[in-house]
């Protein structure tokens, strides 16, 4: 476990070192032409490094097994443990003991503490590395509340103002209530949440074959939708708490929007990302527990071959989630359900 567990670590330290060297001069121009703070880079680095390590934890785990066990073999070590009558599965026990504890520590960090500081590091991207924040929104259409329907033609974010809004309400799928407006501005000094104030208002109401109809020049209102509604950042299902994401999930439904899928898979990942410690070790395990000839380079070469292709999968999976008909949990458990069939072969085949 010592040996898993600080070659797992190590592993982490020296790639997402080389990572932030990169990245930082990739994109130095970048931050001196935007005039990033000092203090700024320090905490979007401090955010970026738990990010990237968490995500590639798999992949960080499969090579370290294969790295350490392979020297093991190497040294005839585990010839040794095997000569005492050591089996298979009690071989197996302190890695899938350690697949455990950092299964344990990634979903805590993917679920709560991360997305916490996903805001921070995305904000930072949008304003000093790709400068692609959306101001803007055009034509938002969206249920706001059980047969309530707003409707906004523009939304400008700087200004968090709107012109040409509806609002429709339905009953038993009749019309009873259409307001207008032509312009429409969110409150930020007012002390509740959804507080918007509506100017050259008119309101239908209609019962039966009677309509009645009232104009105002300015309306206080309380309409169940924020700014960030209409403005969706990039990656913004990653600055989300699996509570949040429950509750953002929950509320898009409600409105019928059609981004919600690129949520669910998010909230789907976060538990089968972690769950796949056990297979990758299992694999990685069984790919490098023989004393090979050549060394532990053959090893190392299939493992970051079938490490790609788990994140390949990842990514095909997702894709096909969001942009056709698979159910997102399938998408994000897809490449743990196709490994832990090799694992079971090659854990098969290693008991032999």
């Amino acid at each position: 476990m010592r040996k898993f567990l600080g070659t797992y670590f190590f592993s982490i330290v020296l790639i997402i070192s080389i990572a932030v060297v990169f990245d930082f001069s990739e994109h130095s121009d970048k931050f001196t032409m935007n005039h990033a703070p000092l203090l700024g880079l320090v905490e979007y680095y401090s955010n970026f490094v738990p990010f990237y390590a968490n995500l590639f934890s798999a992949l960080f785990i499969f090579i370290a097994v294969i790295f350490f066990t392979s020297k093991l073999a190497d040294n005839s070590e585990i010839i040794a443990m095997f000569s005492t009558g050591m089996s298979f599965r009690r071989l197996m026990r302190p890695y899938m003991i350690s697949a455990a504890l950092l299964t344990a520590l990634s979903f805590a960090l993917g679920s709560e503490v991360i997305p916490r500081g996903s805001v921070k590091r995305i904000e930072f991207e949008a304003r000093y590395k790709e400068r692609r924040k959306p101001k803007v929104a055009a034509n938002v259409q969206l249920q706001v509340d059980t047969g309530v329907i707003a409707y906004i033609e523009h939304f400008d974010g700087d200004f968090k103002m709107g012109t040409h809004f509806s609002l429709d309400k339905f009953e038993q799928k009749q019309l009873v209530s259409h307001l207008t407006a032509e312009r429409i501005q969110y409150d930020t000094l007012a002390d509740e949440r959804y507080h918007w104030k509506l100017y050259q208002v008119k309101v239908r109401t209609l019962k039966g074959l009677r309509e009645h109809i009232m104009t105002k020049n300015m309306v206080d209102s309380v309409i169940l939708m924020e700014p960030q509604d209409f403005l969706m950042t990039k990656n913004q299902q990653q600055t989300l708490t699996n509570s949040e994401l429950l509750a953002y999930i929950a509320k898009q439904r409600l409105r019928g929007s059609g981004n919600v899928k690129v949520f669910e898979v998010e909230y789907h990942k976060r538990f089968a990302d972690p769950f796949a410690a056990f297979i990758l070790s299992a694999i990685g395990l069984c790919l490098s527990f023989r004393k090979r000839k050549g060394g532990m380079g053959g090893s190392l070469g299939i493992g970051l071959g079938m490490s790609a292709t788990y994140i390949l999968l990842q990514t095909i999976s997702s894709t096909f989630a969001i942009n056709s008909n698979w159910p997102p949990a399938l998408a994000a458990w897809f490449p743990n359900i196709l490994f832990s069939f090799i694992a079971l072969a090659l854990i098969y085949k290693a008991q032999k």
